[in-house]
């Protein structure tokens, strides 16, 4: 459950409940085969650092997809 709040809890030595783990970083190469949730199969066609790669999806197009790539998923 998300707080409603900016912040994010700390975590206490004494919870019997387990701290979250953040998730991994995507990274992401050029030529690289990836799936999109919504848009299908593409390849990564250039990447800006660790912000956001454009992805061609075939018949000219191309998309800029933003960190985090929640809807990226490496084949």
């Amino acid at each position: 459950m998300d707080s409603f709040r900016g912040t994010t809890r700390r975590h206490l030595s004494t919870s019997p409940f387990k701290p979250r783990v953040p998730d991994p970083i995507k990274v992401f190469e050029v030529g690289q085969r990836v799936s999109h949730d919504k848009e299908g199969l593409g390849r990564i066609s250039s990447v800006d650092g660790d912000y956001a790669v454009v992805v061609d999806f075939g018949a000219g197009k191309l998309m800029r997809i933003q960190a985090p790539f929640a809807k990226l998923h490496a084949l």
